[in-house]
Order: structure tokens, then sequence, then C-alpha cells
């Protein structure tokens, strides 16, 4: 089942030239990890909030076309267009790359709960979602804590487990992991691959560290100039590294090598995994 329909969309920021987004389409399956990936200024930040109705609802312009999404439970379909993001942001939760715009509350309970209360939702109802969200973010035992006093990591993950206890149909990451260190990055990116894996989460991850992407999406966008222009499994876009390098699209070391190596017939596949380069898809043609 799809849970998200995105039919022929485009957008244009008031006052800019270009468009952001130029005639997308695509749709979202339900549980599944959907990745896109692209070069900086490509229209994948912009594509984002459009899932949530953060455009055009919050943020105006030239906006054509038809992004619907679908309640899971209830079959409903909802037109973003024509529903007020209060209701789509407990469908489609939406996190940015940098989890300090969106904390802005005294304690980390505090944070979660914010949005369930303005709401209103009743207090035994918020606390079973407030004690869930800490409990698969990791940060039960800081309840208590003043959020800029939490790692990065912890960060983007109280800004996770605030939008995970709206209870959405789908979790829309934009390149979470840009602003955090090595430490930081594994924690969120596993983060994601618990939810998806244990709990079965839509999730929509817009990242720039590709091997991520490759390693565990189901499916892959590759967007360019407001346009996805590649769509596929990670290995059948993997089989498109050349195209990849020309759009500027860091790879991955492992497929990178591998692209060189087959370039010169010693391999006879793409290497998603450094596993892959040194097993048998390392092996030389024949």
């Amino acid at each position: 089942m799809n849970v998200i329909s995105v039919e022929n969309l485009s957008f244009r920021y008031r006052r800019a030239r270009e468009y952001s987004l130029k005639n997308v389409s695509f749709k979202v399956r339900q549980g599944e990890l959907l990745g896109i990936i692209g070069p900086s200024g490509s229209g994948k930040s912009t594509l984002c909030l459009t899932l949530n109705g953060v455009i055009p609802n919050s943020i105006k312009g030239d906006f054509s076309g038809d992004v619907i999404v679908r309640d899971p439970e209830t079959g409903e379909e909802y037109n973003t267009k024509e529903t007020p993001v209060a209701k789509l942001s407990t469908l489609v939760g939406l996190v940015l790359q940098n989890p300090e715009s969106q904390l802005f509350n005294m304690t980390v309970e505090e944070e979660i709960a914010f949005g369930l209360e303005n709401l209103g939702f009743d207090r035994n109802e918020i606390l079973r979602r407030l004690r869930w969200a800490l409990e698969v973010t990791g940060l039960r035992g800081l309840e208590k804590e003043f959020p800029p006093n939490l790692s990065g990591g912890q960060q983007q993950r109280l800004a996770i487990a605030a939008v995970l206890a709206m209870e959405p149909a789908v979790l829309v990451l934009d390149e979470p992991t840009s602003q955090l260190d090595p430490v930081g990055r594994k924690e969120v990116l596993g983060l994601v691959s618990l939810l998806r894996k244990e709990h079965g989460i839509t999730v929509v991850l817009v990242e720039h560290h590709t091997d991520y992407i490759l390693r565990f999406a189901d499916r892959v966008l590759v967007m360019a100039g407001g346009e996805i222009v590649l769509e596929g499994t990670p290995r059948e876009i993997a089989e498109e590294a050349e195209t990849l390098k020309r759009l500027g699209v860091k790879l991955p070391p492992s497929l990178e090598i591998s692209h060189e190596l087959r370039k010169r017939g010693m391999l006879k596949g793409p290497a998603i995994t450094e596993e892959e380069l040194l097993s048998g898809i390392g092996y030389p043609p024949g």
C-alpha cells in the first residue's frame, strides 16, 4: 500500500527564478525505507517540506501537482493542499538537518510531550507515548536534561523522539547526520535501522552519506536540478556509478574502487560494501 503519492509536483519559492521541484512523481510504500540522494541544491530538502504540507501551507510559492497522504489505519486520503499542517503532522513526521532548530523546551520530556499537549491528548496517553519515545530512542534517564546540554547525536534523537510521539505513519528525515560527528552519526543511523526493522515504521531518508542509503534502503531516488533522474533498488543505483559521479554524488569508497576496477575489466559488478569488494563480486570476470 502506498502511504504517500506525489504526482506531477512542481514548486518555485517566491521571488526565485528557477523551480526547486520540476514535475516530480513517486510513491512511498508502507513499511519501506526510501532513500533520497543527490548533489547540494537538487531539491531534496524542498521535497521533504512538501511531504507534510509545510509547502504549500506555511511556505508559499508557485505550487502545482499533488501530494496525497494516506492514513494506513483508516484508508482515508489527504491532499496536502487542502489539509492543515497540524493534521498532516500526525501522519507524516518531519525531522530537519539541525536539531537545535526544532528544540525549544526546557527539558527532554517537555520537548517530547509538547506536540501532544498542543493537540489535546489526555495525560495518560501523553505519558504512554512519552515513555515509548524515550525507550525507542535510547533517551530514558535523560528526561530532566536541558536539551542544549545534550550531545549532537542525543539532540537529533530527541528531535526524532518528539516526532515519533505523534505516532506518524511516515517519518521523513532530512539529512539528520549532516551536522554530527561520527559517533552521533552512528547513533542516529542506528536508530533509523531500529525503527525500520523492529517497529516497521515507514522512513523517507535524505542522506549525504550514500554508503548507508545503498546498504540499507529498499529503494533509492536520485535527484538533480529539481527532478528525479534515477529510481531503483540500491543495486540498480550502484550500477549507475558513472552517472552518480557526473551528477556530483559522493560515492562510498567501496563503490568508487569497484567502479574504477570494472572499467579495467577486473570486476564483474559494483561493490556496495567493503565485504562485497573483498568477496565474490571482487573476482575477475570469466
